[in-house]
């Protein structure tokens, strides 16, 4: 599989795309003014205790208040299958056995927290007391006493190797071999410890001399971000189309990678690297509820507060064969795409996914299985449970930002966020109801003239010429019916003369 990076920097906007086999799997996008949160350290304040909830509010100099969790205010904790981001607070204790909230954290307390999740529907972010600071190879967990290789290191003797090295290193915390540790050495691994332990001790020494709510640390800028945390020996290619960019990515990777440098290009020229790549087409195509197969089925995706909702249909495929391979042969197909869109548009929480109906116990085996497979490919955690005799599968997905949707959309203004609009007929309806609902206000002889969407103005001259038809008998009044381009597809205006 030919993996690549591609970044597109502009002033306003950091965009990077990551590519296997030329296809986007990843898309993540930072604006200047609105940079994310996410492993920023900063020292707060607990500006309330809430016992009830086994939660605290701390103000870290935000408009809302973040949230940090009792499993979130514990000593890191890291376990064997270490991921590449940290390690969890609390892991492994029983719920009776935690302390409550109101034993770790006191209202007016000071404490330093770092962010994992960044603001998301109207709430504050997420934090915790449990510091991680990711390096190229490592992971240093300044509160915790163990270590842990990711879970995507497989390979066991590799994995029985970087812990022997990570033994050997000195020092206190807790350290985590990421992906990119594969194949280092003793001093590679070394010195990114040290890194690590000075960042560490800064952000102490700046703790110190600061007030709450204050910014200790704030996180890489994307490009870099996105270099640190992602890029591996495997990338063939890192596209670049900013010069300046390009120059710190270079700089970057001499001083953590250096057999990386090789694999940096600048991408000059026409056309834009983005849109060669065809990375803009297929963003707009994740902002769609429909996704296309090649075989002519379909996948329909729809967001909810709850969850999310992945439904699989034949569409225009009728097969060659029987019912049953027909519905096997979308399923199969369909799973692969499941798994790149919610990469792609960076779906979370709880997953819902409803395949087509397989009689045979092995057709519903092998779907489960290859939708594992693909699914592996995420770096981001996932469970998933069975394959259920109604054709679902559930599966969570770590969240840690706002996914595709939310960053480049909004509710639609026309219908207050219901993503549908009333059809002509019914608004034509309901015009004939708020003209003719008393006390009138028209004066007999009276021209009113009422402004509607083109479409209504076609339904009204055309199919429905009786909705309005004894409006004006009865009001004794003419109606001059005008279509406006700029009224939404879902309103109307009545303008009395």
């Amino acid at each position: 599989m030919r993996k690549e990076l591609l970044v597109n920097a502009t002033p306003p906007e950091t965009r990077v795309a990551v590519m296997e086999d030329q296809r986007v799997v990843e898309v993540f996008h930072e604006r200047r003014e609105h940079r994310g949160l996410v492993g920023n350290i900063y020292l707060g304040r607990v500006h309330r205790v809430l016992p009830g909830m086994q939660a605290a509010f701390v103000s870290i100099g935000l408009d809302r208040d973040a949230f940090l969790y009792v499993e979130d205010a514990l000593p890191a904790s890291v376990e064997d299958e270490g991921d590449e981001t940290g390690g969890a607070a609390g892991r492994g204790a029983a719920p009776e056995d935690r302390p409550r909230i109101d034993d770790l954290v006191k209202e007016g307390q000071e404490i330093v927290v770092q962010v994992t999740k960044d603001p998301l529907s109207g709430k504050g972010p997420r934090v915790t007391a449990a510091l991680s600071l990711p390096g190229r190879t490592l992971v240093y967990l300044p509160s915790a006493r163990e270590i842990g290789i990711s879970r995507r290191i497989s390979d066991e003797t590799e994995r029985e190797r970087l812990r022997h090295l990570l033994e050997q290193l000195p020092g206190s915390g807790g350290l985590i071999a990421r992906t990119a540790a594969a194949g280092a050495g003793l001093a590679e691994l070394a010195a990114d410890q040290k890194y690590l332990i000075d960042l560490a001790e800064r952000i102490v020494k700046q703790a110190e001399r600061s007030t709450a709510p204050a910014l200790l640390h704030r996180e890489l800028d994307l490009a870099l971000r996105v270099v640190r945390d992602l890029v591996t020996t495997d990338f063939a290619a890192i596209r670049v189309d900013d010069e300046p960019t390009y120059a710190r990515l270079v700089e970057f990777l001499g001083a953590v990678a250096p057999s990386l440098v090789g694999v940096v290009e600048l991408a000059s020229g026409e056309p834009p690297l983005f849109e060669a790549a065809a990375v803009d087409q297929e963003i707009a195509r994740a902002l769609r509820r429909h996704v296309e197969l090649p075989s002519g089925g379909s996948i329909v995706i729809q967001q909810t507060e709850a969850l999310v909702a992945i439904d699989v249909n034949t569409g225009k495929f009728v097969g060659k064969d029987a019912l049953e391979d027909t519905v096997f042969a979308t399923n199969l197909e369909a799973v692969p795409e499941i798994a790149r869109q919610i990469r792609l548009r960076d779906l979370g929480g709880l997953l819902v996914i409803d395949f087509i109906d397989m009689g045979d116990p092995a057709h519903r085996h092998e779907v489960f299985e290859k939708l594992e497979q693909e699914l592996a490919r995420d770096r981001a955690r996932t469970r998933i449970l069975q394959l259920s005799e109604f054709g679902l599968v559930e599966v969570t997905r770590q969240r840690s930002r706002g996914n595709l949707e939310k960053t480049l959309t909004r509710p639609c203004p026309c219908c207050s966020g219901r993503g549908r609009v009333r059809t002509d007929l019914t608004l034509a309806l309901e015009l004939r109801r708020d003209l003719l609902r008393p006390p009138t206000l028209y004066n007999p002889g009276e021209t009113i003239r009422v402004r509607v969407p083109l479409s209504l103005a076609r339904l009204l001259a055309d199919e429905e010429r009786a909705v309005l038809a004894d409006v004006q008998q009865r009001l004794g009044v003419d109606l001059e019916i005008q279509s406006d381009p700029t009224l939404s597809p879902d309103e109307y205006e009545i303008v009395p003369r």
